[in-house]
């Protein structure tokens, strides 16, 4: 079980910045300036910008999507974000993945009811994104505070939070708790394990399935054993295609479940111990992944767009983050003017050694899972 502690952050916000490095000499025409909004530079609290929230409240509204509420405690970001705007929500698809993000704003370029605004992705799909011509620029009031090496030059797209990839494991099921990939496939797991997402379009499903080969004789360069180590499980049994949710993994469903560790961290607070979950980092391969936030460039509220991203990107927002187990982006300032609160840093995992990719290793490998998933391991996740 992993022990909760506060980072070492010279290690692992380091290691994110060159892991993001390659990312942000995209092309673009420029971001829009940020009116500003208190909470980047003083106190955690934040107050809308009264111009921004005028607009934002001539929409009405803010659509989102794939936000569980259990996710960085996204539950009460949405409801801060509310008493504060006085806006209401649309959460779209909360279960969906980054790849079903991207695909809901190219398929909804005209507006309507299924056109998020705004989209929460893994690091490859916002430069993808950039290419495809499908974001909107922005750049948040505490954008300075951000490093230049997680985000995109032009504010296209800009880094968020990270966390290592681990085992959530339902000990009411599981009586012998794995402590390392080699063994998810032991016959003890028949029926247990199971993935957080479709790994044809989820980060967290493809990440795992990495993960899983790195462990096994792959690298950050090769990922093919990640997919080779699935259809092992598949074929023996033990992998349960079905997407691992906090209910299935009470109800026994997906006993363990493959997720991000303040996933699985957060579902322990959530289930209050009926059932037990142990969050178990492995032993090998410790895999990290960063995700990026981004307005979409036919956002049918783009005021409230830019107000939901000055929220996160504030010291409140970050720091809610932090309350959901994520490590934001703009860790290092908070630090550095002493506003984190010390119960809430020391809720962040261990995540010593973690190995994190560069972008270009993640789009080869995420090119390489998504498509040879089906011929690979034969199994449809749903």
């Amino acid at each position: 079980m992993t022990t909760i502690r506060t980072l070492p952050r010279v290690l692992t916000l380091g290691a994110v910045l060159v892991f993001v490095g390659a990312a942000c000499n995209n092309a673009g025409t420029g971001g829009s300036t940020a009116p500003g909004g208190s909470g980047g530079t003083g106190s955690t609290g934040w107050t809308p910008d009264a111009t921004l929230l005028a607009a934002a409240k001539g929409e009405g509204s803010l659509t989102t999507i794939a936000l569980p509420h259990s996710w960085c405690d996204y539950g009460d970001m949405l409801t801060q974000f509310k008493a504060k705007t006085g806006l209401t929500i649309n959460e779209l698809n909360p279960d969906g993945g980054s790849g079903d993000e991207v695909n809901a704003i190219k398929q909804n370029q005209s507006g309507g009811q299924n056109a998020p605004d705004v989209i929460d992705v893994g690091l490859s799909f916002g430069p993808q994104s950039v290419t495809d011509g499908i974001l909107a620029p922005y750049k948040v009031s505490t954008w300075d505070t951000i490093p230049e090496t997680a985000k995109d030059k032009d504010g296209y797209w800009y880094g968020d939070y990270y966390g290592v990839m681990a085992f959530e494991v339902n000990t009411d099921v599981i009586k012998t708790v794995p402590a390392d990939w080699a063994d998810l496939q032991k016959p003890d797991y028949k029926n247990a394990v199971a993935l957080a997402g479709d790994p044809t379009v989820s980060n967290q499903a493809i990440s795992a399935v990495w993960a899983a080969g790195i462990a096994t004789g792959g690298s950050l360069d090769n990922a093919q054993p990640g997919l080779d180590f699935f259809k092992t499980l598949n074929s023996a049994g033990n992998f349960v295609p079905v997407i691992g949710k906090t209910a299935t993994v009470a109800s026994g469903e997906t006993p363990i479940r493959l997720a991000w560790t303040y996933n699985s961290l957060s579902d322990n607070d959530s289930l209050k111990g009926t059932p037990p979950i142990k969050t178990v980092v492995p032993k090998s391969a410790v895999f990290g992944g960063m995700y990026v936030q981004a307005i979409s460039k036919y956002a049918p509220h783009p005021n409230a767009a830019k107000l939901w991203m000055e929220y996160l990107y504030s010291d409140e927002g970050q720091i809610t983050w932090m309350k959901g187990y994520c490590t934001p982006i703009r860790y290092d300032d908070l630090k550095k003017r002493n506003v984190i609160p010390a119960d809430v840093a020391a809720k962040l995992p261990d995540t010593t050694g973690v190995q994190l990719p560069t972008l270009d290793q993640i789009n080869k490998a995420s090119d390489l899972i998504t498509k040879g998933w089906a011929s690979s391991v034969g199994a449809t996740v749903k």
